[in-house]
């Protein structure tokens, strides 16, 4: 248990005994006023990947022109993948960075259901990024609408419970598909226990890690996970569309087959053989040439996680939103408020959803404040969440008091009364 107080000082001793703090300093922070909530959308970008990016533009590309490939740029999916499986509890030779997740996914779910022909049902939940639903919806159509989708329910719209997941996986389960952590409420499964229950019944396992790489301490081989995919840009700041990865256990390579029988995904590339024949290893998996700068983006952040361990993380992200929820109870459920997100932190990744109303008026006048207001940067998620993401490599705790007091400050004073409610493009 946590004891917190409302007072601004105290959010600034949390500050000062905060071990990780120094890390802030690593990334390009600008503006002094603004507060960054949304690196669960897109993470900061990190100083070390300023150098890196003008080294490879000017030397890499610039220089060494078609020579970088042989500069060891050609192994870099393979390299960056080795590390992100540091971050996943998984080898080495289980990660690959490639393509987008969406993707990804695609070549796995298929790759799924190919190897369970006898069985028709995916099962999935109402909380699974729309994105991963479509992929599947798209697959389930190409493949002649033999299979069909099952989404587990939620009686809350919060977390879900382990008897609905229970009832939805039975012995014509091909697939189990599902976000590890919810984008809308943070609700975090239990990844052991799904996945055994999946194998029990026959079906194969594919975790969708967006949500949690970076920010949650996981172990996929001692859970037994067969398949996973995950973005690079939410906490692992690979910055904006950077390259994906995707896991696939070792034993599991040679036995699917990606249906993207891609350039690099041969088993030798360079032999240009005109019949294909797929690679032994995880980069069976690999589609085609890499965005190679984007893909260099990610590494020094990952060194970053690395380096500052995601155990210590972890905790720090715990305490973060365990504080913002408090603070949350004491200035916003009066203000007619409610908590999106779990509240036991065992069930919730690193970001918290707070539900209003007026959420979408609330959050342009966050994002839109005129000076001397601090500008909040979360972001919405229909039909009334405000999600507030807590990055514990640069977000402190005199950003969340400062965020939270000026959302009470805005349905206090109607300020958000003044901003439309028409939807921008992106939200």
């Amino acid at each position: 248990m946590f004891n917190f107080r409302t007072d601004i000082e105290f959010a600034r001793q949390l500050d000062a005994a905060d071990e990780l703090a120094a890390f802030r300093n690593e990334f390009v922070i600008s503006d002094p006023n603004l507060i960054y909530l949304d690196g669960n959308s897109l993470g900061r970008l990190p100083q070390r990947t300023v150098e890196l990016m003008q080294q490879a533009v000017t030397h890499g590309w610039g220089e060494r022109l078609i020579r970088l490939w042989n500069d060891g740029w050609v192994g870099a999916p393979v390299q960056v993948g080795a590390k992100i499986a540091q971050l996943i509890g998984a080898q080495p030779d289980e990660v690959i960075v490639t393509d987008a997740t969406s993707t990804n996914l695609f070549k796995l779910a298929a790759a799924a259901l190919r190897a369970r022909p006898d069985r028709s049902k995916i099962v999935s939940d109402v909380f699974n990024f729309p994105s991963d639903l479509y992929i599947l919806q798209g697959i389930i159509d190409l493949l002649g609408n033999r299979h069909r989708l099952a989404l587990i329910p939620s009686a809350d719209s919060i977390t879900i419970e382990p008897e609905a997941v229970v009832a939805a996986i039975d012995s014509d389960t091909a697939l189990v598909t599902l976000s590890h952590v919810a984008f809308k409420s943070a609700f975090m499964y239990d990844m052991a226990a799904v996945t055994e229950l999946a194998h029990r019944a026959g079906a194969l396992v594919l975790w969708d890690l967006s949500h949690s790489t970076g920010a949650v301490p996981l172990d996929l081989n001692g859970t037994g996970v067969d398949l996973a995919v995950g973005c690079t840009y939410k906490y692992l700041n690979g910055g904006p569309g950077a390259p994906a990865f995707l896991y696939v256990r070792r034993d599991l390579q040679q036995q699917l087959l990606s249906p993207l029988w891609g350039w690099f995904s041969a088993q030798n590339p360079f032999a240009f053989e005109l019949a294909y024949t797929p690679a032994p290893d995880i980069t069976r998996f690999w589609g085609s040439t890499q965005p190679m700068l984007s893909l260099k983006a990610i590494e020094p952040a990952v060194d970053m996680v690395l380096e500052a361990g995601l155990e210590r993380l972890r905790a720090k992200s715990v305490q973060q939103t365990e504080y913002l929820i408090f603070l949350t109870e004491e200035w916003l459920l009066p203000l007619g408020f409610g908590l999106g997100s779990p509240r036991r932190p065992q069930q919730r990744g690193s970001h918290v959803s707070l539900r209003h109303p007026e959420g979408y008026r609330i959050n342009r006048a966050l994002i839109d404040a005129e000076p001397p207001a601090p500008v909040v940067i979360p972001d919405f998620r229909e039909p009334d969440n405000i999600r507030l993401g807590i990055a514990p490599l640069y977000t402190t705790f005199t950003e969340i008091h400062r965020a939270i007091n000026r959302i009470r400050q805005i349905v206090e004073r109607g300020i958000y009364q003044r901003y439309t409610s028409d939807r921008s493009a992106v939200t």
